[in-house]
């Protein structure tokens, strides 16, 4: 059987053990990256296709005679047309859990950077302001202390458990929002309430059309004046012009995202702006770790060899 991994750049293989899948098939054929107009030919003749953010569109399935079985390099398959893979009987497999650990933790990351301004300080310390300080510190961004502060969860899954955890162990208090399901889940508080009482705000959760641009004008004014905002889950759940807005009129103390709307972000992105304060982006990096990529790795491979079982 002939497999294809369409954007193996994304995951970086050379650091990580991948002996597993290339034993699974007869043949691979492994692409750093895949553009639009090259999909259509490299997928051709595979039995397997891998793809983390690579879309496989319904022409491009209908058009690809041997495929049977779809891995999705991650946890998210809104780059998949799910209706036309299972009109042609072709499983869609994904890999959950794999960043239970790196995320969360990259989640607190955040939140101990808004609090301390670290990376104020450290712009100024080696712009050479703590070498003409008149006294031995600096106390020139006001520093908040966690402890005993409201941390409210949006998306209480694995990931927002986790950090939940983390947050409880510096003495933080806990809110979790109201499933968007509408489930009714004991403990939870409405989501008014959750951003009129918290001191930070963390997304844990999916998007979708329920979801989307969930952080707006509206939903900013509601958040307590000075608290904090952090996304690690997808750039869709804000409207970034609204959340820069309400970071220049100091409404929220501060921002933290490793996700945007659109990846890579053009040059012209509202949060990209050099006049916008106490805001933190890092490239979607939460998940990275090397561990974290081998572990997806990993459940790819048991994706297809479960698939082979059958």
């Amino acid at each position: 059987m002939r497999g294809v991994f369409l954007d193996t750049l994304t995951i970086k293989p050379g650091e990580l053990d991948t002996s597993g899948l290339e034993a699974s098939l007869d043949h691979w054929d492994f692409y750093e990256t895949t553009g639009p107009g090259q999909v259509a030919e490299r997928i051709a003749e595979a039995d397997v296709v891998i793809t983390n953010k690579v879309v496989l569109d319904r022409e491009l399935i209908e058009n690809a005679p041997n495929l049977q079985l779809i891995c999705v390099c991650a946890t998210g398959t809104n780059n998949i047309d799910q209706a036309a893979a299972e009109e042609r009987g072709i499983p869609v497999r994904n890999v959950s859990g794999y960043a239970s650990a790196s995320v969360p933790q990259h989640a607190l990351a955040l939140i101990l950077g808004l609090a301390t301004r670290w990376h104020q300080y450290h712009h100024d310390v080696m712009a050479g302001r703590w070498s003409d300080s008149p006294v031995f510190c600096m106390l020139d961004y006001p520093v908040m202390e966690l402890a005993g502060k409201k941390l409210g969860i949006i998306g209480y899954g694995d990931l927002g458990r986790k950090t939940a955890d983390l947050c409880r162990a510096l003495g933080m208090q806990i809110l979790v929002a109201e499933s968007f399901t509408g489930e009714d889940k004991e403990g939870r508080v409405p989501l008014p309430q959750l951003l009129a009482e918290s001191d930070v705000v963390s997304l844990h959760c999916p998007l979708t059309d329920a979801t989307e641009k969930l952080v707006n004008g509206k939903f900013l004014a509601a958040m307590k004046p000075g608290a904090l905002l952090v996304n690690t889950a997808r750039g869709g759940l804000v409207d970034e012009q609204a959340l820069a807005e309400a970071l220049k009129t100091g409404h929220l103390g501060g921002a933290a995202l490793d996700v945007l709307s659109e990846e890579p972000p053009p040059a012209d992105h509202p949060l990209l702006a050099g006049d916008i304060p106490n805001l933190v982006v890092t490239p979607h990096m939460a998940w990275i770790s090397r561990e974290s990529r081998q572990r997806l790795l990993d459940g790819v491979v048991a994706n297809i060899r479960e698939w082979q079982s059958r």
